[in-house]
């Protein structure tokens, strides 16, 4: 990414274009559901090896989709906080139908 983006509304569509393959938005979708499962672990046993899992599951996920089957560099390298957004706001148009997956 060589451009910066100076607001996240601007950043969301080209995050969208590092998100074409159905697969790789569907391996960000399991693990981001496999992290908000572990987060609600964590909170029943206050056992923190849950926040671990949360945190693997969730970028394992998307880095799996990443490397796997956009065959592309996560975002989440070079703009970490609009990439985590970018993530849950995927996630929410995915779980709503906005997004298919």
């Amino acid at each position: 990414m060589s451009t910066r983006h100076a607001s996240f509304a601007e950043f969301y569509p080209y995050y969208l274009t590092q998100h074409s393959s159905v697969l790789c938005r569907r391996a960000h979708f399991i693990g981001s559901s496999s992290a908000l499962a572990a987060q609600v672990q964590y909170v029943d046993s206050m056992n923190p090896w849950w926040i671990v899992a949360a945190l693997v599951s969730g970028y394992g996920g998307a880095w799996i989709g990443h490397f796997f089957y956009e065959k592309n560099r996560p975002a989440s390298f070079s703009r970490p906080l609009y990439s985590f957004m970018g993530d849950w706001v995927m996630y929410w148009q995915m779980l709503t139908g906005k997004l298919s997956w």
